[in-house]
């Protein structure tokens, strides 16, 4: 959450730099509950007073053995109004924190306006395409099977086998033998997250209709930024130690609420699909430049698999909630003649530290860390790419030299 003292600063100010996500802050709401707060709370400040008053005269009348009954039915009187503000005061904090709860993160100054990804603004283009039109990966391979996955599961999701499996598998150990070589560290975590770490990363309250609920508190997770970024809440680490580098293999499980209708063929939007997920926490002089590595970390990804692609920033209106500045990466892909989103690379600034209370320790005290995260990469989506820009035309699908020590022969039969 952004931090209150800004909106009490200068709640315009803030209110404009939301406009640029197309947020409309509700600043009467906010003043006026921030009124109701500050009555309560100097009703309450001088109540406990009027109770520390009585109670050291009540506690002299006692000693002088003189009586007591008024001064106690006094004391009981104030602290039975006290009670009523506190519960007053109580409520309006809670008001507030659901405010906080809702308001997204702030963006940079940077970030460019825009109503939609209509209005992102290119970066840069990698790579040379060399397939402009193909077939798509289910007409190139026949090792994709939908049909007994929604026997299986239902629909949104599939079935790899044979080469296109052991293809699948060996892109999630060449990303994570690269992150390690880049310095991540690896975990393995769990696949379920409670409704604390999810509030901490920002997926909830605001997006719980995107997650699939087991129970009552645990959720599938929607990507591995949950546990990876929660392995630090609620602790303080020392700036000497940063930045901290993880990275984790997971399913992401995501319900796509609202999306019926897009993407509906093939791998492209699946209810179950595999990332490698990168994940820094950094001082916050650092974040913007770990913002960059990341991203070229990510990119390293489709350069050594020889696959064409694009690098977007976000404009404000497609920004994530809880991000302040994102790049895009867009893979190329034939079948569609456009390039796909197959990564983003976030800088969530201390938004995410303050829900998840992650703080850095210096020599000038404790302050909010700032966290960075990216895929590198969404593994259904790479695999699509591979198959349809290294698809030969005929039968074959050549496997990239980077993925080769994962296979006897340095291709893929088709059929």
């Amino acid at each position: 959450m952004i931090d209150i003292k800004i909106l009490r600063e200068d709640i315009e100010a803030v209110k404009e730099r939301l406009s640029v996500k197309n947020y409309d802050l509700d600043v009467e709401l906010f003043l006026s509950l921030e009124r109701q707060r500050k009555e309560s709370q100097i009703q309450v400040e001088e109540h406990q007073q009027q109770i520390n008053i009585l109670s050291k005269k009540f506690g002299e009348l006692k000693k002088n053995k003189l009586p007591t009954d008024e001064i106690s039915e006094e004391i009981e009187k104030v602290k039975t109004n006290l009670e009523s503000f506190e519960t007053t005061l109580k409520v309006v904090k809670k008001s507030l924190d659901e405010i906080l709860m809702d308001i997204p993160n702030i963006p940079d100054p940077t970030i460019p306006r825009g109503d939609s990804e209509d209005d992102n603004k290119l970066i840069k283009k990698c790579g040379k395409i060399k397939v402009l039109q193909s077939q798509d990966h289910l007409e190139i391979s026949k090792d994709i099977d939908l049909e007994i996955a929604t026997k299986l599961a239902g629909s949104r999701f599939s079935v790899l086998k044979n080469d296109v499996a052991k293809l699948h598998r060996a892109l999630i150990n060449f990303m994570l033998e690269l992150a390690e070589k880049n310095g991540y560290d690896e975990y393995y975590v769990p696949f379920l997250a409670n409704t604390e770490n999810l509030e901490g990363t920002g997926q909830l309250p605001k997006f719980e209709e995107d997650l699939f609920k087991v129970d009552n508190d645990m959720y599938l997770i929607p990507t591995a930024e949950v546990p990876l970024t929660n392995l630090l809440r609620e602790s303080i680490v020392d700036e000497n130690l940063l930045p901290i580098k993880s990275t984790a293999h997971t399913p992401c499980f995501r319900s796509e609420a609202g999306s019926y209708g897009k993407d509906t063929r093939g791998l492209i939007r699946q209810h179950q699909f595999e990332k490698v997920e990168l994940v820094q926490v950094v001082h916050p002089t650092k974040s913007n430049k770990a913002l960059e590595d990341l991203l070229t970390n990510a990119e390293e990804v489709l350069t050594l698999l020889d696959l064409p692609y694009q690098v977007v920033e976000l404009c404000g209106g497609d920004l994530g909630f809880s991000a302040a500045k994102t790049y895009d990466i867009e893979v190329w892909l034939p079948s569609q003649e456009c390039y796909r989103e197959i990564s983003s690379c976030s800088n969530f600034t201390d938004f995410q530290a303050r829900r998840s209370k992650i703080k850095i320790k210096t020599s000038e005290g404790s302050i909010f860390a700032h966290t960075i995260n990216g895929s590198a990469l969404a593994v259904g989506r790479t695999l699509i790419a591979i198959i349809e820009n290294h698809f030969d035309g005929k039968s074959k699908i050549l496997i990239p030299k980077a993925l080769q020590k994962f296979f006897k022969k340095p291709f893929i039969d088709c059929v």
